[in-house]
């Protein structure tokens, strides 16, 4: 049965508390592909907030630190006595042998980066159709030299004594390599073992069912009142226009804000498309100049964004004056924003935890303190990925469903250095060529994200015997599966030079194409 707490908000069946790991948001996510509930807590979350939440399953995430150093992340010594189980990854299984009377040590051997085979001693429970010499992600220097009492060994590896251990009557688990990346082949099934058989849980965490609940969520926190959407477009505020209509019907209204730095043809395909084939009325504000004007000067892409989002919030404010009065604003935020704007991780020098902000988001960081709304944020629990198969359920065309994320502050973060119209002109004309291409080619839906970046720099070229000195673009191309992490896309070298070729012929004020082949991590997919 789901877990719901008295206000209505449905609780974790299984608890990801992270200790620093690049990898605990996919911990999350594939917990949820097995269509369970599943959240990411910070490491020092409370055995007694846990024992409150009830889920049904602990999983301790991996980390950059070792849990014999000075400072090292600790858990709640109290967690282990819950008599809920627990599946510790690398570090989380390191620290679970520690603070349970196990020796963990710098590895004397040889230690272990990415793929080895698995060799499975027990075959049933937590490896249960884990196959006998499957690859598993190994990322580790320190190794288990002995168990607590009461635990045993289920698999190893040629250089890790220790791969996979257990305390079975306690449902204590712990194993040495990542599960959940895609490189162990079989580690969706591991995961299901310890969801499914180890903690019972019921595979509940539905599309439908999540539709349902964030329409009652949404009728019972809004009732009467009228409530304000942000429409960009996209496929988050699409989604969640679909979804606040089919829960409140004409208290919802949709206001776009042109900000000056939408991509080419935009403004003009949101207004028909809703207003014409889907009959959501949408109010149109012209902000381009007032946008534009805010950023003369401003080359920080920090302050960029908090000065795009707090005079984003600022419009609405004043527009809403016009058409309300309204007492709620809907934002189609996600939980790697709510992630990446929190932080969970942890400096590995200190041990605490750190508040790392990646980006400033407009609609969860960078809201001003005189805000005068009230929010509304139903998808604020979903991964990319999932909003997209909710889109789908209330009837988004795919043109919607399946367009390439686009960030709040639009191209001013593509943009490096200041913003100014000409650049704008530069970039909206260079995308468009981008997309076009990859959209010729076949390949729009393989790709994650496709744009193209605009560096404040200029270099020498030649142009029909005459010298240039124009700005060059960047291509960036990602593939992902929830923008969590990326790697660069291979594309065609002939798809390549098209593009290049056209964006320099095409694009005035550009007279060099780059390409950027690097992954997140280290980068981000945006370059601001």
């Amino acid at each position: 049965m789901s877990q719901h707490s008295s206000d209505g908000q449905r609780q974790p069946a299984i608890v990801i508390l992270d200790f620093g790991s690049q990898y605990s948001e996919l911990i999350a996510r594939r917990v949820r592909e097995t269509e369970v509930f599943s959240v990411v807590l910070g490491y020092s979350t409370s055995a007694e907030e846990l024992r409150r939440m009830a889920p049904k399953g602990i999983i301790l995430s991996g980390g950059p630190s070792s849990v014999y150093a000075d400072h090292a992340p600790l858990c709640d010594p109290n967690i282990w006595n819950l008599d809920i189980p627990v599946l510790g990854v690398c570090y989380g299984m390191q620290l679970m042998v520690q603070q349970l009377g196990g020796v963990v040590e710098a590895a004397t051997g040889k230690a272990e980066y990415g793929k080895a085979p698995l060799e499975v001693d027990d075959p049933t429970d937590l490896l249960t159709n884990v196959d006998n010499g499957s690859t598993m992600w190994m990322s580790h220097g320190d190794s288990v030299k002995a168990l607590p009492e009461g635990f045993v060994r289920l698999a190893h590896t040629a250089n890790t004594p220790e791969a996979a251990v257990a305390n079975l009557q306690r449902k204590l688990y712990g194993v040495q390599f990542h599960p959940e990346v895609v490189h162990s082949t079989c580690g969706m099934a591991l995961i299901r073992n310890f969801v499914y058989h180890v903690c019972g849980c019921d595979p509940d965490w539905t599309t439908s069912a999540f539709i349902d609940e964030a329409v009652a969520l949404v009728r019972q926190q809004v009732g009467e009142k009228r409530v304000l959407l942000a429409l960009s477009g996209g496929v988050d505020s699409s989604t969640l226009a679909f979804l606040l209509k089919k829960a409140i019907g004409d208290q919802l209204t949709c206001m776009f804000i042109d900000q000056g730095f939408m991509r080419k043809g935009e403004p003009e395909f949101l207004m028909d498309f809703f207003d014409r084939k889907f009959n959501i009325h949408v109010e149109y504000i012209n902000a381009r100049q007032r946008f534009i004007g805010k950023l003369n000067g401003i080359t920080d892409p920090e302050e960029k964004r908090k000065i795009i989002g707090t005079e984003f919030i600022r419009v609405f404010e004043e527009e809403s004056k016009r058409l309300g009065p309204f007492d709620y604003l809907a934002q189609g935020t996600l939980y790697p924003d709510v992630i990446e704007s929190a932080g969970t991780n942890v400096d590995p020098k200190t041990g605490e935890r750190v508040a790392v902000k990646i980006k400033s988001h407009h609609n969860v960081g960078g809201l001003p303190k005189d805000l005068q709304f009230k929010l509304v944020e139903p998808l604020r629990k979903l991964f990319k990925d999932e909003v997209r198969k909710v889109g789908r359920t209330l009837g988004l065309p795919e043109e919607i469903v399946r367009r390439h994320p686009f960030p709040g502050p639009g191209l001013a973060i593509r943009i490096l250095g200041e913003v100014t119209d000409e650049k704008l002109n530069c970039l909206r004309d260079a995308d468009l060529i981008v997309r076009e291409e990859i959209r010729d080619a076949g390949l729009y839906h393989d790709i994650w994200q496709a744009f193209a970046v605009l560096l404040p720099v200029r270099s020498v070229g030649v142009m029909g015997d005459k010298r240039t000195y124009a700005w060059p673009i960047v291509l960036r191309c990602v593939s992902s599966e929830d923008g969590m992490t990326a790697d660069w896309s291979r594309l065609p070298y002939d798809l390549m030079e098209t593009i290049s070729n056209r964006i320099v012929n095409e694009v005035k004020g550009v007279n060099r194409v780059v390409l950027d082949i690097t992954s997140k991590p280290p980068g981000t997919i945006e370059w601001e």
